[in-house]
């Protein structure tokens, strides 16, 4: 089970000091979404118990935790938290890996997390309008020509 809420939040603001590369509230959301995967896995019927997750299956499950959470302001919130980057996920985890909040494997490391997803491709393409294909210059002809003339 996770440690309570306030040992957590002491022990970010101890990382912090010492990382000053990312918000606090970056490590609330990755602990969060850590969560989010573990359920929505065991959803899946892809473990019937919690699991240890990698870092591409964490990082999808942030992606969509983003996502549900924040909508799109999703890239914004994370950017202003100092997350640029899927490497910057893999940051966090390690330091809570170090910290002792979060195990790892042998197998486990900070290049699982390098180059995963770009940024705009995971947070703000699902929220671009759709565009509308361009009218064809045969159907601008034909639009033209058909004119009635006066």
């Amino acid at each position: 089970m996770h440690m309570q809420e306030e040992q957590f939040s002491a022990l970010v603001a101890t990382i912090v000091a010492r990382d000053t590369r990312y918000q606090p509230g970056a490590y609330h959301f990755v602990r969060s979404a850590l969560d989010h995967t573990i359920s929505h896995l065991m959803k899946a019927g892809k473990s019937s118990r919690p699991r240890h997750v990698s870092g591409p299956e964490l990082l999808l499950g942030i992606r969509d935790h983003a996502l549900e959470q924040f909508g799109p302001l999703s890239r914004t919130l994370l950017e202003n938290w100092g997350l640029k980057r899927s490497r910057d996920f893999g940051e966090i985890v390690f330091n809570l890996v170090e910290a002792g909040v979060f195990g790892k494997t042998d197998d486990d490391n900070r290049k699982d997390f390098d180059n995963v997803y770009d940024f705009g491709e995971a947070f703000d393409k699902p929220f671009e309008p759709a565009r509308r294909p361009e009218p064809t210059i045969k159907n601008r002809v034909r639009k033209t020509v058909s004119k009635p003339s006066e």
